[in-house]
């Protein structure tokens, strides 16, 4: 029998996991005061492109979620970080509310594009500029690819449809940072100083949230609160037989 790990990390998913828009997820609050009451680093992780950090600090803690904001790892702050990293000057295809996380980013005379989850922008004209511009060679910076996310009204597509447009017209390939790349859990995990076996992945995605922390070397918990659908149903299950080997070596610290 394998010798049981300590947990020493846990990260986890916002939209559709503790809260759905602007409404928590039943019971999410107690949940997380009893994994507070442990003593595992928390981390939490998102794909949201519809809003700044600062922005979702506040909505967290409007709706009672005990959150600081050097606790949350967004992948707006992934793409930044390579925005940077580039040099490039970004055409920036984000919600207004987003780009609060690119202060200081040089836009003017663009030579590459960021995209992400922006209703406003995804029309003929602005993604035929977008279009335009990977035709001379620009870069194309995925801030994620899922293919719908949970909104009170339902499922609604996310911006992966749209950067699978612009791949497919222009023959190239997106850099993905957000969820389920290994590099963004990687990255979130860094400063707890865990590495991806002492750590757990909790989130209501089977692909982006479970499988990618699977394929960094996590362990994936799922939750039935937000994008689960039973097309996810053969996904679900294999994600659950790559995990089975997992079972009962875990033991949670506790504060004490």
């Amino acid at each position: 029998m394998a010798a049981r790990r300590a947990l020493k990390a846990v990260l986890v998913d916002l939209n559709g996991t503790l809260h759905i828009e602007d409404a928590a997820v039943p019971g999410a609050q107690e949940a997380l005061k009893r994994l507070r009451a442990t003593s595992v680093i928390i981390r939490f992780v998102t794909n949201t492109t519809k809003e700044s950090k600062q922005d979702l600090l506040e909505r967290l803690k409007k709706l009672e979620f005990d959150v600081s904001e050097d606790e949350i790892f967004t992948s707006l702050t992934a793409a930044r970080n390579l925005v940077e990293q580039k040099q490039v000057r970004p055409m920036l295809l984000v919600d207004s509310r987003a780009l609060p996380d690119f202060t200081g980013i040089q836009t003017s005379d663009p030579n590459a594009v960021v995209i992400g989850l922006a209703p406003e922008h995804f029309h003929y004209q602005i993604l035929n500029q977008a279009f335009r511009l990977l035709l001379d060679g620009a870069p194309l910076i995925a801030i994620h690819k899922a293919r719908y996310y949970k909104r009170k009204d339902g499922l609604a597509l996310g911006p992966g449809p749209f950067v699978t447009a612009l791949e497919y017209a222009t023959d190239t390939k997106a850099i993905v940072v957000g969820k389920p790349e290994k590099t963004f859990f990687l990255e979130a995990l860094r400063d707890t100083g865990c590495a991806p076996e002492e750590a757990v992945m909790i989130g209501d995605d089977c692909r982006d949230d479970v499988g990618g922390a699977q394929n960094t070397g996590m362990l994936g918990i799922l939750v039935k609160t937000g994008t689960l659908n039973c097309e996810m149903t053969k996904y679900l299950e294999l994600s659950i037989m790559k995990d089975q080997r997992t079972r009962g070596k875990w033991e949670i610290p506790s504060s004490r």
